[in-house]
């Protein structure tokens, strides 16, 4: 949490992560920062551009975390007949049911990573009412 001091009074839509601090407040591009390597390949710490240059990051973090979800959607859609025979069917289901949990998981990483790669480029979030 954040001292009451660090507090800044910004409004982040629904879908922002909570690791991240909101834009402006103090630290906030480290949060954010932290989260979108976090989002992306371990590999990616050793690469110097992508921790100069946070909107580089955040444009390879969407293209991973989206190609993350096309693989597991792909996974999912043949899951079933590729374990025919070689699992039961309720052993089947139970993995389908972890891809569709990580499908779920994956279109909220992306949904945070889109939010925080709008930050970085300087939009400013106004609630609908």
């Amino acid at each position: 949490m954040f001292d009451d001091e660090d507090q800044i009074r910004v409004y982040v839509p629904p879908g922002w992560p909570a690791a991240v601090r909101p834009p402006g407040a103090p630290g906030w591009v480290a949060t954010a920062e932290a989260f979108l390597l976090d989002s992306c390949p371990a590999e990616y710490r050793g690469y110097g551009v992508l921790r100069r240059h946070p909107v580089v990051l955040a444009r390879l973090a969407r293209e991973f975390v989206s190609s993350q979800l096309v693989a597991t959607r792909s996974g999912l859609t043949g899951l079933r007949p590729s374990l025919t025979g070689v699992v039961d069917a309720a052993t089947a289901d139970q993995a389908a049911a972890v891809l569709q949990q990580e499908e779920a998981r994956l279109v909220r990483v992306a949904r945070a990573v889109e939010l925080v790669d709008q930050a970085l480029r300087d939009v400013r979030f106004v609630p609908k009412l």
